[in-house]
């Protein structure tokens, strides 16, 4: 049937080889996504984000997001579902351990979480390192209507609050 179909098939006689020219090198968009916006959110930390002092407290809400929920947050009458603790963390090790929180609760639905990012006291001369950053990192995530210190009993500012978007409210 092949035969049939083809006709008569003729044996060429040549010494040459066709190849078919290298496939360029495969380019890997998602990486290079990735590192693009991790130095973009390194060089775009804002100058009053490093102007903080070991007692300064934190603050920062969506628009939209009304004053009585954020009054409710700042005197802590959320239910905190879940804690991260920064301590002792380099900044990029804070940063991937902060994401991951931040996406874990979402996905386990947690709405009100406690970040521990410590006041920088043994940070001798520059001022607290992590507690600006985190401040800085928490503002870009689309995922974070509001944060704001924590009460003297939960860490004072030492530690935040923060109130995420329900998984119903993504988009």
């Amino acid at each position: 049937m092949f035969r049939a179909s083809v006709g008569e098939v003729k044996l060429l006689h040549t010494d040459k080889v066709l190849r078919q020219p290298p496939r360029p090198a495969a380019i890997a968009w998602q990486t290079r996504q990735d590192q693009a916006r991790v130095m973009e959110e390194i060089f775009d930390l804002r100058i009053d984000d490093y102007d903080l002092q070991p007692g300064d407290a934190l603050q920062h809400c969506r628009p939209g997001v009304r004053r009585l929920v954020m009054r409710k947050l700042k005197r802590g009458q959320y239910r905190i579902g879940a804690e991260l603790d920064l301590h002792g963390l380099s900044a990029h090790r804070a940063q991937a351990a902060l994401y991951e929180f931040v996406h874990d609760a979402r996905a386990a639905n947690i709405r009100c979480v406690r970040i521990i990012h410590g006041k920088g006291r043994r940070s001798s001369n520059r001022g607290p390192v992590i507690k600006p950053l985190v401040s800085a990192w928490l503002r870009r995530r689309e995922e974070v209507l509001a944060f704001c210190s924590a009460r003297p009993v939960d860490g004072g500012t030492g530690a935040i609050y923060v109130l995420l978007k329900g998984v119903a409210q993504s988009g």
